[in-house]
């Protein structure tokens, strides 16, 4: 059970890393593609700006080839690991979990890079 407070609480839900109180994205479906990246200028709740900086999710950029290879890795353990799959299939395992999981790989990585530079709030949380 993720407790609200905790990053991990605000990094699966795409809450505001300050307040939680809110979600940081326009569209809360990642699978509608259009507005996948689209994300709030700020909190109406505690106010913080979402983007830091100018270019300030570049960086999520590097979380992202992280967060891609621990879903292949978990495609490649069920497909040959658990089904002892084919190497073609376990290939086409992977690819399609990559491609499918693409938005949510891209939200979780920007969740991370956020929540790296941005601590919860007790206080931002209350008001």
């Amino acid at each position: 059970m993720m407790l609200k407070g905790t990053k991990l609480y605000s990094i699966f839900t795409g809450a505001c890393p300050k307040c939680q109180k809110e979600s940081m994205y326009e569209t809360k479906n990642p699978y509608v593609l259009s507005d996948v990246l689209k994300i709030n200028e700020k909190c109406s709740h505690c106010g913080l700006r979402y983007r830091l900086e100018p270019s300030f999710f570049y960086g999520s950029m590097y979380v992202s080839y992280g967060v891609g290879i621990a879903f292949a890795v978990a495609a490649y353990v069920i497909s040959n690991l658990i089904f002892s799959a084919s190497l073609i299939h376990t290939f086409i395992a992977i690819a399609g979990t990559i491609i499918i999981f693409g938005p949510i790989i891209m939200r979780l990585s920007r969740n991370i890079w956020i929540n790296m530079f941005v601590g919860y709030d007790k206080n931002a949380a209350k008001t």
